[in-house]
């Protein structure tokens, strides 16, 4: 259903949030009521076809928005690679149609990605400027998706890299541990790929923080993550630590728990970027993660 937190729409920040029911999505709508400037409308894939330019276009007009937050992603990254054409048509081709009708209706853009852009082969954190790799379907639309914003060039618009995000709303890394913590006495876990969680609500914050501040003649790109640095089994380790539940983990590599698509080995992205041009505090990834699992 189609969620408005105001009735009455102005000529003024009016903000689209695609992917609404999505952690992220559903994160900025817990938040949405702190920043009463806006006018918030959430859709989800029952409520706008983004791949249909035309209902898009109309939506757009019909509701004076002047603000789109593109959190609409295929993220299977295993099915994916059966589904090559949905995932393109959602991660590439939506986004080239929001791209052009932001930039036709003077509006601003904002797009979330992905750490999967890249083919995990660095030895420190990957910067905006490093150049992308995708060894995944999954990785390659989304890059196709950056690289259409990029070449249509809305103004004010930016898109957002980020890596292992995990909230209340959706499934996620945390809530998988969670679960099989009640159905077995030891598990296995990745140890030998490397990255950073992301907390979504610290994510959707940062977001509208740097919303009014968007001033840009080119699309810009930005890496955002929680900071610091983890495999999946120092996750899984930390988030029973807090919970203080009993189980064993044992490390173990990739090469024990083949999956369809394959995944970075090492994607920490480098955040000095978003956090020198709008003045960010990002929490260290232990902390959120406790924020989290406390509430």
């Amino acid at each position: 259903m189609l969620t408005t937190l105001t009735t009455q729409l102005t000529s003024m920040n009016n903000i689209l949030v695609t992917g609404g029911n999505g952690q992220l999505g559903s994160e900025l709508k817990e938040i949405a009521p702190n920043y009463q400037d806006y006018n918030f409308l959430f859709t989800d894939v029952k409520d706008l076809d983004i791949t249909n330019h035309t209902a898009v276009a109309a939506f757009i007009k019909s509701n004076n928005i002047n603000v789109i937050i593109n959190c609409a992603a295929y993220t299977a990254v295993d099915k994916a690679e059966s589904e090559p054409k949905l995932s393109d048509v959602i991660n590439h081709l939506a986004v080239a149609n929001f791209a052009q009708i932001a930039k036709d209706n003077k509006i601003k853009l904002i797009h979330i990605s992905t750490d999967y852009v890249f083919d995990g082969t660095n030895h420190k954190p990957y910067t905006e400027i490093d150049t992308p790799n995708p060894k995944s379907v999954y990785g390659q639309t989304k890059l196709d998706g950056e690289l259409a914003m990029q070449k249509i060039n809305p103004a004010n618009s930016i898109i957002i890299r980020t890596s292992w995000v995990y909230s209340k709303y959706g499934n996620n890394f945390v809530k998988t541990m969670l679960r099989l913590s009640k159905e077995k006495e030891e598990l296995g876990i990745i140890a030998d790929q490397v990255g950073t969680p992301t907390y979504a609500k610290d994510l959707a914050k940062s977001i509208l923080d740097i919303l009014p501040r968007l001033n840009t003649k080119t699309v810009e790109v930005y890496n955002y993550s929680n900071e610091g640095v983890c495999s999946w089994y120092d996750f899984a380790k930390a988030i029973f630590e807090i919970k203080e539940i009993k189980i064993k983990v044992n490390p173990i590599e990739c090469a024990q728990y083949p999956t369809a698509a394959k995944r970075p080995f090492y994607s920490v992205l480098n955040k000095k970027k978003i956090k020198d041009q709008f003045q960010l505090d990002i929490p260290c990834w232990r902390e959120s993660l406790k924020k989290y699992l406390v509430i």
